[in-house]
């Protein structure tokens, strides 16, 4: 009878030896989610730039920087016409604006008005200013190159700017397919370029596919005259899921250069449209990209870990892989970022809210007292810190 009813004690305890953890886990679950539920209340993103420690002080061949001023400086090209006198370079980048209804446009403008220097900005004038800013890079870095942006031909876009052409592109511009729909945007355009190269008589031009949210702060003509022999390049960083960045694609200007650059991006659609569409909205292109490079036979990934540029023969085309930290520099979380800032960077992205920061390193260049080193200071200070847009 003893025997039988210590059995039922421990029987009975069973249970609570499996409960007991399982209430202290969710418990502690709970807890987390309060102070997560918490830190999003508290969390505010800066209205205005706010310095930090500059990353690679020490480091060889990094941006040193004291305050905003630059200690050392960044090794700049001369600006070129593009690989030879014959040659010329176009930056190619989408952009679509979004119809606001005036009701919906007086509202914005009054209760979402960001300020940046001294002036004030609604939401949909943001995008424009962005864009301004695009282009003024290029033209101070690249002032013989020409810059091209496709659009939704329904878009009311005018850009009334030297160099500068608006190429309208029949699409789906919505928010959730705007990546796909850029690279059938690009696919469109070279199409276009194949169908045009019979009256060119001998001239090459050379395209730069870059997000509008880009500063080119160096010439990039001699990616084309170092390299010869590349079909189209992309930019590459050490990330496992995430190697390759879209946002800075570069099209060798001869008629076998656009179509092996074309016929590559189409098997990049395919592989977006079929694989990848539940990232339409983001990521969708460059998980879509990786697929395409990593899934060829030959292709070794190691090659991502170390950052320097090399070249591979990925379904036909000649592949010119360049390292983000040069090309592709973007604050806080480019390749190379917490390594400092490297003196010969190229182009620095200006990713999702650090839009705020391009405009005010504009505004920091473009006055009397800077030059691009220094401004490449701000920009690293200001790295780490989310702002309003």
């Amino acid at each position: 009878m003893k025997i039988y009813s210590g059995w039922r004690r421990l029987l009975f305890c069973l249970p609570l030896v499996f409960l007991v953890p399982h209430l202290f886990s969710v418990f502690e679950l709970h807890q987390s989610s309060i102070v997560e539920v918490q830190t999003k209340k508290n969390y505010k993103k800066f209205d205005h730039l706010v310095l930090g420690p500059a990353a690679g002080q020490g480091l060889p061949d990094r941006l040193q920087c004291q305050g905003v001023k630059a200690l050392n400086k960044t090794h700049f090209s001369s600006p070129s016409n593009g690989a030879t006198s014959r040659d010329t370079i176009s930056l190619v980048t989408v952009f679509a604006l979004y119809n606001i209804s005036p009701h919906s446009y007086e509202d914005d403008k009054s209760s979402n008005l960001v300020t940046v220097g001294n002036t004030s900005y609604s939401k949909g004038e943001r995008s424009m200013a962005i864009l301004d800013v695009f282009i003024n890079f290029i033209q101070v870095s690249m002032p013989q190159s020409n810059v091209i942006i496709l659009t939704d031909p329904a878009s009311a876009l005018s850009v009334g700017r030297n160099s500068v052409t608006v190429f309208p592109i029949q699409g789906e511009y919505s928010r959730d397919k705007l990546m796909l729909q850029r690279i059938r945007s690009y696919i469109a355009f070279l199409d276009q370029r194949l169908m045009e190269h019979s009256k060119w008589h001998g001239r090459v031009n050379h395209y730069i596919f870059t997000d509008s949210d880009v500063a080119v702060v160096d010439d990039l003509g001699p990616i084309f005259q170092n390299y010869p022999n590349f079909h189209l390049a992309l930019t590459f960083r050490n990330n496992k899921n995430q190697p390759l960045n879209s946002g800075f694609i570069a099209v060798r200007g001869t008629n076998v250069g656009i179509l092996r650059a074309k016929l590559f991006l189409q098997e990049v659609l395919e592989i977006y449209s079929s694989k990848f569409m539940k990232a339409s909205r983001m990521l969708g292109d460059q998980l879509a990209l990786a697929w395409v490079v990593k899934s060829h036979p030959s292709f070794d990934s190691k090659r991502f870990t170390r950052p320097q540029a090399f070249m591979d023969e990925i379904h036909g085309a000649s592949v010119l892989f360049l390292p983000c930290a040069l090309y592709n520099w973007t604050p806080p979380e480019g390749a190379g970022q917490f390594h400092g800032m490297p003196l010969d960077v190229k182009v620095v992205h200006f990713k999702g809210s650090r839009k705020r920061l391009m405009l005010e390193s504009w505004n920091f260049f473009s006055s009397s007292y800077s030059n691009v080193s220094d401004m490449l200071c701000l920009v690293l200070k200001s790295g780490r810190t989310k702002y309003d847009f």
